[in-house]
């Protein structure tokens, strides 16, 4: 008798899929899963810009309130802060709102579009379920696929609902459907570069951050492109930003701008495909380095690890500050010249005309403070991502408690926030200076970037309380920074009420060298940061540890 054994057919599915196979199962079971955070980043993003046209309608309700606009949106901080300025010697409403606050929203949608896509690729590979859905009938490429066709829609929804809210509010409808698609435009742009941070690194947050620099640094460049010349320079062409602002919406309307977007956002996404197919599965293309045999003996605390940890972002936001920092500080004189003639409500932003120079500096020192605020959001998650992924289990195991391994993680961050400060005053400070000649500001910016210490050291705290008590309600904390943008940048041109402007813990300090630095503000969002730091010690301590 001869037994005769066979091997098993494959499906027929796989046979005859390809590396692209299960991208439709893939993509329903993101969308599934992204249920409230799909709708909560569209809307969000939409929202804001109803936001923004309701306020201005209220506020800029006559010709000469438009007229008294175009001088601040056409100088150089209106560059910075806004955008190249088409348009501006015949201002209307949605001129205005596509150039000045058109910035804003093309960053939501290039942020939207890193976080989707870090959280559907790297951060799968990371948690072990990307193996384990590769262990069925699921092609190569369908993963990233998947999370790039999600993060297409969600720009293609962003892009509909802000043309649709646009063109509702009576603009017109051609250049409400352009900047729609700029926005989306954008959003896939910063797609493409995600999709190739996540095949360098095996870290979610390395690949995140990676991503975010370069949004941050298109920021920068097109900021610096804007300021340089009326309608933008060769550096503002060299920005994904740029390319959606240098549309024009309903002014130009020129489409052609785009293709650039849809160009790069292609060539970056082949490459990233190119790239996945030259790695291991949950590896990263940059490997990590090798450390030694034995841990040095000052690595025996738990905030020795948390430095380590966090050692290579701070080094990373310290060079970006001061890069950052020093560029504007450059701009501080041609600013100066620009505002000469704003309008009154316009020189508000700045604390009024009596010293434009100490008010342009002092924002710049709150803008800062946003920037450094991010950094401590991000390492609080970067908490939660060590501990969804099950790395803060063992450290728990050992001698650390769980109180001093958070206590240690918020003091790095603590002093991380005020080094970064003072490197952002101190790079603000010398550009300030040579562009002035005025040597005595170096000293005045230093003390004012590090006077928002407390601001963000109650953000830090509120991140960490939420983190200890509801970890999965820990991306509310953003709000905090996003509200504390809009009343410290645009109160006084939108007339939001000094109740609702107090509300931002970053409006009580004072913006030095403008105003004085409150002591009694200072102690007090200290004493209360302080605070809600040991509330969430204690929360942190009853909760259990989660690890997927």
């Amino acid at each position: 008798m001869t037994l005769t054994m066979s091997r098993p057919s494959a499906p027929a599915g796989a046979r005859r899929g390809g590396a692209l196979t299960g991208t439709g199962t893939l993509l329903r079971f993101m969308l599934r899963r992204d249920r409230v955070r799909l709708p909560a980043w569209t809307l969000g993003i939409a929202l804001l810009m109803a936001y923004f046209v309701t306020a201005l309608r209220t506020v800029l309700a006559t010709p000469e309130d438009l007229r008294g606009m175009a001088g601040f949106s056409g100088s150089p901080i209106g560059a910075l802060f806004g955008g190249p300025g088409y348009g501006y010697d015949a201002l209307t409403i949605e001129r205005f709102l596509a150039g000045q606050y058109g910035l804003y929203i093309l960053v939501g949608a290039g942020l939207m579009s890193v976080l989707t896509v870090t959280r559907h690729t790297r951060a799968e590979e990371r948690s072990g379920r990307a193996e384990l859905v590769r262990a069925g009938v699921v092609g190569r490429h369908a993963q990233l696929t998947a999370a790039l066709t999600l993060t297409t829609l969600m720009n293609a929804l962003v892009a509909l609902l802000i043309a649709g809210l646009m063109s509702g509010s009576g603009f017109d409808g051609a250049g409400s459907l352009l900047f729609g698609a700029a926005v989306g435009a954008a959003g896939l742009a910063f797609a493409g570069v995600t999709a190739i941070s996540a095949q360098l690194f095996e870290y979610p947050r390395a690949a995140s951050g990676l991503a975010g620099a370069v949004l941050g640094a298109a920021f920068v460049l097109r900021g610096i492109g804007d300021m340089a010349a009326t309608h933008g320079s060769w550096l503002s062409w060299l920005s994904p930003i740029g390319w959606s602002q240098q549309t024009a919406a309903y002014v130009l309307d020129r489409w052609w701008p785009l293709g650039l977007s849809v160009a790069f956002a292609a060539v970056t996404a082949a490459l990233g495909y190119l790239l996945s197919a030259r790695r291991d599965l949950a590896a990263g293309l940059v490997p990590p380095r090798p450390g030694p045999a034995t841990a040095a003996p000052w690595l025996r605390s738990g905030a020795a690890l948390a430095f380590r940890l966090q050692r290579a972002q701070l080094i990373g936001w310290s060079l970006a500050l001061l890069v950052a920092g020093l560029s504007y500080g450059l701009f501080t004189q041609p600013v100066i010249d620009g505002f000469a003639d704003a309008p009154k409500e316009l020189l508000a932003v700045m604390g009024g005309e009596e010293d434009m120079l100490a008010g342009f500096l002092g924002l710049m020192g709150l803008m800062m403070a946003f920037t450094v605020a991010v950094f401590a959001v991000l390492s609080l998650q970067g908490l939660r991502a060590e501990e969804t992924e099950g790395r803060t289990e063992p450290v728990l195991a050992t001698a650390v408690g769980r109180t001093g391994w958070l206590a240690a993680n918020l003091a790095v961050t603590a002093l991380g926030v005020l080094w970064l400060l003072f490197v952002a005053g101190l790079a603000m400070g010398v550009g300030a200076a040579l562009s002035t000649g005025d040597a005595g500001l170096l000293g005045e910016l230093v003390a004012g970037h590090v006077a928002h210490t407390p601001a963000v050291w109650l953000v830090l705290a509120v991140a960490a309380l939420l983190y200890g008590a509801l970890p999965r309600a820990l991306p509310l904390v953003w709000l905090i920074v996003v509200y504390g943008m809009i009343v410290g940048f645009f109160a006084p041109i939108l007339h939001i009420p000094d109740s609702a402007v107090n509300l931002s813990p970053f409006e009580h300090i004072g913006e030095y060298p403008l105003e004085d630095v409150s002591v009694p503000a200072t102690l007090a969002l200290t004493a209360l940061a302080v605070l809600v730091a040991g509330a969430a010690l204690a929360a942190f301590r009853r909760r259990d540890i989660i690890c997927t």
